[in-house]
């Protein structure tokens, strides 16, 4: 069965000459959620963008099985103007799915993340927390195969992170879409992750891989355990090499 989403020899060079990215290869399959941490500026987010079609590669190959892929941001980019009902409905609409179906996907999406009861509610009532739930589920009403996460909890609080950590755990196992996720927490990409990938400083390229071997449902009291901390001691390791 062919991955969900692979790179092979993935190159970047942006107009101005920055070299982003160097033969970048690797694979996510289905059922899947492969984690990403790298030094900054390394071309993480550069991945995404080139998996999503925003950027095109310079040189290498993308395979992308199915092309609906749900994409959450470091913002969680609402449109202030329109509720967190109309919010998470915005992509249905875009996609001309029919009224009434995009109504009932988008009560499905919030209901999923933990909104209900705040559907008439404008961005600028929500805590920062509840506006990526809100960008969840806007992605989530398109039923994506694969989904790329792009630091999407890095500017919110350490308890709050903690509790979406596990949320977007309980929906990876629900929808059982193809995960790609990009962090600078090493503690949150091995809790969340089947697999953890290291890249190098820029131009970026995958130095490292890490198996998680921690069986889903996870429980929060894991990253106490003494297994949890020997993972996390190998992937510290492996990106101050990587700063190198």
């Amino acid at each position: 069965m062919p991955a969900a989403l692979a790179f092979d020899r993935i190159t970047k060079v942006f107009p101005d000459g920055t070299h982003a990215l160097a033969d970048a290869t690797f694979a996510v399959d289905e059922g899947e959620f492969v984690t990403v941490v790298g030094p900054s500026g390394c071309g993480k987010s550069t991945l995404l963008r080139i998996a999503s079609g925003l950027t095109p590669a310079t040189g290498g190959k993308l395979t992308v099985t199915d092309p609906n892929l749900g994409y959450t941001f470091q913002d969680a980019t609402l449109l202030p103007w329109r509720t967190v009902g109309k919010n998470v409905e915005l992509l249905c609409e875009l996609h001309r799915v029919p009224k009434a179906e995009r109504a009932k996907r988008a009560q499905d999406a919030i209901n999923l993340v933990g909104l209900s009861g705040f559907e008439n509610f404008y961005p600028k009532a929500l805590s920062g927390g509840m506006k990526m739930r809100a960008s969840l589920a806007r992605s989530l009403t398109l039923k994506p195969k694969v989904f790329l996460f792009d630091e999407p909890f890095g500017a919110i609080d350490e308890i709050t992170r903690e509790r979406l950590n596990e949320e977007l755990m309980r929906l990876f196992l629900r929808e059982k879409f193809a995960g790609l996720f990009i962090t600078h927490s090493i503690y949150e990409a091995v809790y969340l992750s089947t697999r953890v990938l290291v890249m190098s400083a820029r131009p970026g390229r995958i130095i490292a891989s890490f198996a998680v071997p921690f069986p889903y449902p996870r429980s929060p009291d894991l990253r106490f355990e003494p297994a949890f901390a020997e993972l996390t001691g190998k992937v510290n390791h492996a990106l101050r090499s990587a700063h190198a």
